[in-house]
């Protein structure tokens, strides 16, 4: 099974290891657009630094982190399972993995880039910011630019198994599955239930925090579990297996993914 994550905003300092090596990064065929992608944000940090601020979004407060765009070519490194932060990498907690978990999440997880395109969590990268929502100069969007590179490496990296999208949107823009692979695709959407006191009726809605935390404890229990499901439908019952609530209308296509809604009526 393939897992697809998105980033975080937030990253771990760049390490003390050895600098980037653009060769050493899986998903080779990706390569070509990572080196025009690199170049032009490089380019643009070590620039005009109110433009660059513009393009990238970033407030006063994150000034910094142009300059540390800017030297992103001799910066240290650590593996990108240490640099990405936030909600859903403390759930998934990789340092505290069994080995046979971590293994398999070597393997299995694959956490998308508007830098890198798409990284494994043992690719060495430095620390960056750089959206998928940004639009670099001579690049344009970055959704949009990664789809062809995307295209022609992904489908081969998901195999004849199955993908669970754990994705943003802005990063589920880079690719999205098509066809008979398409099939083999869940996309997983947290929702927290609760009883109105003044009805008594269930309602549902998604936080964004607890999505996160959610998604990231799920994979946790996936890996460590060992689960290997080769069809949405396998996925549906491992989960459930797991002990949570899962709602997954069959889709009725072949070449449509599977909509898996969490229920979760406690929020930690």
């Amino acid at each position: 099974m393939l897992v697809l994550l998105p980033p975080s905003e937030g990253k771990a300092p760049s390490g003390r290891g050895a600098p980037l090596k653009p060769e050493s990064l899986s998903l080779p065929g990706l390569a070509d657009a990572r080196a025009a992608v690199l170049d032009q944000l490089v380019e643009l940090c070590a620039g005009d630094e109110e433009k660059a601020r513009e393009v990238l979004g970033l407030s006063e407060g994150l000034r910094g982190e142009i300059a540390k765009n800017a030297e992103l070519r001799t910066a240290g490194t650590r593996t990108a399972g240490e640099i990405y932060t936030g909600v859903l990498y403390d759930a998934l907690d990789l340092a505290g993995l069994d080995p046979a978990a971590r293994r398999r999440a070597g393997t299995s997880l694959l956490i998308f880039s508007g830098l890198w395109g798409a990284v494994r969590v043992g690719d060495r990268i430095p620390s960056y910011r750089c959206s998928m929502g940004v639009r670099l100069p001579g690049l344009g969007a970055l959704g949009p630019y990664w789809r062809a590179s995307m295209e022609a490496v992904l489908p081969a990296a998901a195999g004849d198994g199955m993908v669970l999208d754990l994705r943003s949107a802005a990063y589920a823009a880079a690719w999205k599955p098509k066809g008979e692979l398409a099939g083999r695709t869940a996309t997983v959407r947290v929702l927290h239930a609760r009883i109105d006191p003044a009805t008594g009726a269930e309602k549902r809605s998604v936080v964004s925090h607890f999505n996160k935390a959610t998604k990231g404890r799920l994979v946790r229990e996936l890996l460590t579990a060992g689960v290997r499901p080769r069809r949405p439908v396998e996925l549906v019952e491992a989960v459930r297996d797991l002990g949570y609530t899962v709602e997954a209308p069959d889709p009725g296509r072949a070449d449509r993914p599977w909509a898996l809604d969490v229920v979760v009526s406690e929020l930690h």
